[in-house]
């Protein structure tokens, strides 16, 4: 009898595929990435411009209502993460997801090699994102973590990190895939740096349709008067006000 496993990887391989932007590749790469290193080491986080077209989001949001593509569901209020809902993508993942996730792993690896040495952590991580799998996978962490989140008027996200194992790596995306102010108000990403000895900092990131934020899953460098120190973050969603918000989450390491 065939297993769950192979029941599902065959169901989300005779879906139709997402509309994928052969351009996508070439945007990712023609990013601005020492402007979004320098964002990072000054404030936390940082914004691409949009990265998807609009038709993208709509294909990728309307995935949401198929569950053969996802290997399970997640109810924030269940489990007291706040309010909505998101489900995590099986395999094999959306074009456009994995496009992202192979992508924009290179560069981010590189700024993560030079937060780990500035920090005095002695983890190099592969150059290329199946080189970092393979090491996930040898691990255990073989489950893919590409999400999708849904929030309706009211939901929000509490505060939190992405961990989900040994192996983690130190960087993560967002899309927003709704229009702000059109689809829905409110829902606003926040990002929060608790440094030692010091009241928490607060950073509130507005994006575009088709737009990420990049931000730590757990920590980052800061400079001190006395050196590199390191600060713990954490990222939510506020409340929505009204309507219907869905986003992508592109988390680099796999999960057991």
């Amino acid at each position: 009898m065939p297993s769950l496993m192979m029941e599902t990887t065959r169901a989300s391989r005779q879906l139709p595929r997402l509309p994928a932007d052969d351009a996508l590749a070439a945007r990712i790469a023609a990013l601005d990435w020492a402007s979004i290193a320098a964002q990072l080491d000054a404030h936390g986080c940082a914004t691409t411009g949009p990265l998807l077209a609009p038709e993208q989001c709509a294909a990728l949001a309307a995935t949401y209502g198929s569950d053969a593509r996802f290997r399970s569901r997640v109810v924030m209020a269940r489990h007291g993460f706040g309010r909505g809902e998101y489900k995590y993508f099986a395999h094999p993942l959306p074009d456009v997801v994995a496009t992202l996730r192979d992508t924009l792993y290179p560069p981010l690896a590189d700024i993560a090699n030079r937060w780990n040495e500035s920090m005095g952590i002695g983890l190099v991580y592969p150059g290329d994102h199946a080189g970092y799998l393979a090491r996930c996978h040898e691990a255990g962490q073989t489950r893919p973590t590409p999400l999708l989140l849904q929030y309706g008027p009211g939901d929000y996200n509490c505060l939190h990190q992405d961990l989900y194992g040994d192996h983690v790596f130190p960087l993560q995306i967002t899309v927003l895939l709704s229009r702000p102010d059109e689809d829905f108000t409110g829902g606003e990403f926040v990002l929060t740096e608790q440094r030692p000895r010091m009241q928490s900092r607060a950073e509130v990131v507005p994006l575009a349709q088709g737009e990420a934020v990049i931000f730590p899953v757990h920590h980052r460098p800061v400079r001190g008067t006395r050196g590199i120190y390191r600060v713990n973050m954490r990222h939510g969603v506020s409340r929505l006000r009204s309507g219907h918000r869905h986003t992508l989450g592109i988390i680099f390491h796999d999960a057991k």
